[in-house]
C-alpha cells in the first residue's frame, strides 16, 4: 500500500477505541481519512491532531439515523468521496440483564447500531466500490458473535448478525474486486464497558482487572496488517483474544 496511490479510509466510531487507534495508524501510515462520530468535539480534537499527517474530513452523525447516514456520505468534498477502505467499528453494548429483565430501550440500542447502522453505512459505500471494482471491507465483530455468554443474549445476537453479514457480504460481493473480512476481539480495554454499564465506571473497571486485556492499538494493528495483504489475498475472518481469555466467560485473573 505505501507504493500505491493515496488511499482514502472511512472509519465508523473514530473518537474513541479501536476506532481512534485505526485512524492515528492510518494517519501514521498517511492515508486520507474520513472519520465518523456522534461527538463533534471529540472529531474536531482528533483531526487537528492527524491533519498534521495527512488529510482529514469529519462526518458528525448517528449511524441509527439512516437518512443522516445517506446525507453525511453523499456531502463528502470530491477528495474523499472514493472510500477505498470502509472500517465498520461503530458499536456498542447496553446492560448485563437476563433475557426476561433486559430492557427494550438497550435492545433496540444495540441492534440499530450493531446492526442496522453497519448495514446503512455499508450501503451508502458500496456503490462507488462496485462501480470502480475495488475496496476493501472490514467489519469489527466480536468473540461474542462466535459463542453466547450469560446474560449477554441481545448483544451477542446482534454480533451473531454481523458474523452473519460478514459472510454474505462477501459472498455477494464476489467478483466485483472487493475484499470483506471480519476482526472479531476478545476484552479490549476501552469505553466500551464503561456504556455497558452506564457510566459505572467502578463497575466497568473490574471488567479488566487480575489480567493483561487486548489494547485498541493490538486491533488497529490486525487491521493494518489485513488492509496491506496483496490484492489477491482476502483475511475472511480473524478472532483475537488476549492470552489469559480462553472464552467469554474463562478469564485467567491473577
Amino acid at each position: 500500500m505505501e507504493n500505491t496511490p493515496q488511499k482514502t479510509a472511512l472509519i465508523t466510531g473514530a473518537t474513541s477505541g479501536i476506532g481512534k487507534a485505526t485512524a492515528q495508524l492510518f494517519a501514521a501510515h498517511h492515508l486520507r481519512l474520513v472519520l465518523c462520530g456522534r461527538r463533534q468535539e471529540r472529531l474536531d480534537e482528533l483531526a487537528q491532531k492527524l491533519s498534521q499527517r495527512t488529510e482529514v474530513h469529519t462526518l458528525n452523525f448517528d449511524v441509527r439515523d439512516r437518512n443522516k447516514v445517506f446525507e453525511s456520505i453523499q456531502s463528502l468534498p470530491e477528495a474523499f468521496s472514493h472510500i477505498d477502505l470502509l472500517i465498520n467499528n461503530a458499536g456498542n453494548a447496553h446492560g448485563l440483564d437476563p433475557i426476561q429483565d433486559g430492557s427494550l430501550d438497550d435492545w433496540d440500542a444495540m441492534m440499530d447500531i450493531n446492526v442496522k447502522g453497519l448495514l446503512y453505512v455499508s450501503k451508502a459505500i458500496l456503490p462507488g466500490m462496485i462501480a470502480r471494482r475495488s475496496g476493501h471491507i472490514i467489519n469489527i465483530g466480536s468473540t461474542a458473535g462466535k459463542e453466547v455468554y450469560p446474560n449477554g443474549n441481545v448483544y451477542c445476537a446482534s454480533k451473531h448478525a454481523v458474523d452473519a453479514l460478514n459472510q454474505g457480504m462477501r459472498i455477494d460481493l464476489n467478483g466485483k474486486g472487493i475484499r470483506v473480512g471480519a476482526i472479531n476481539p476478545g476484552m479490549v480495554e476501552t469505553e466500551f464497558s464503561e456504556v455497558r454499564f452506564k457510566g459505572d465506571t467502578q463497575r466497568a473497571a473490574k471488567v479488566y482487572q487480575g489480567f493483561a486485556p487486548l489494547r485498541p492499538e493490538d486491533i488497529a494493528d490486525l487491521i493494518w496488517f489485513t488492509v496491506t495483504r496483496p490484492p489477491h489475498v482476502n483475511i475472511a475472518d480473524l478472532t483475537v483474544m488476549s492470552t489469559d481469555q480462553a472464552s467469554s466467560t474463562i478469564v485467567n485473573r491473577k
